[in-house]
């Protein structure tokens, strides 16, 4: 099974509010199968990006089976879990563009394909996802909150000096979840730079 073929699996088992079916047309459309996750750091390569929010899921599914036990899903029910592991990088949806880059081989320049920033809607990263997701399923505020603060002290609003992100931790045990979820994907589960 493909990237896109798991992905959907788990969307379609999972996610199943009004409006899912809508956000599934939405990611079919978009380049969001096609994206990288990243330009050069984590799944820097054609459908990174889809097998990054799959590595999530994976890991958010498991922290909160591991904090919460056997009674988890009447804690954080598993739709919750999907959504915030699927969903929580949809900012990435026409954010990078194929490009070429000049790289010496051999004491050769050679032409290679890469990805170049080409932000489309600039409307910030973890926000960016809420709005995407809540503008076609309607979010509770927990998953609000994790989609929102999943960058935790790498955001550049708490880098700025905005303590939201420690008050949004405190209340919203999930956000602290999808974070450490996050980070374990992309410096564990995942390869720095191209396959």
């Amino acid at each position: 099974m493909n990237g896109q073929e798991e992905f959907l699996r788990i969307f379609d088992t999972h996610i199943t509010r009004d409006g899912a079916k809508e956000l599934r047309k939405f990611l079919l459309k978009s380049d969001f199968f096609r994206a990288p996750a990243s330009i050069r750091y984590h799944n820097a390569f054609e459908g990174g990006l889809c097998e990054h929010s799959i590595n999530v899921y994976n890991r958010l599914l498991q922290s909160v089976k591991a904090e919460y036990g056997e009674g988890w899903e009447s804690v954080c029910p598993h739709e919750t879990v999907a959504v915030c592991g699927l969903l929580h990088d949809l900012c990435k949806i026409g954010y990078y563009k194929q490009d070429f880059r000049n790289v010496k081989e051999n004491g050769e320049w050679i032409r290679k394909p890469c990805f170049t920033r080409d932000e489309e809607m600039p409307f910030g990263h973890g926000e960016k996802s809420v709005y995407i997701a809540n503008s076609f399923i309607r979010l509770t505020r927990e998953e609000a909150m994790a989609i929102n603060w999943h960058m935790g002290g790498f955001d550049f609003r708490a880098r700025g000096g905005d303590s939201s992100v420690s008050d949004a931790y405190y209340k919203y045990p999930l956000a602290v979840l999808l974070h450490v979820s996050d980070l374990e994907a992309t410096y564990i589960d995942e390869k720095r730079g191209l396959h």
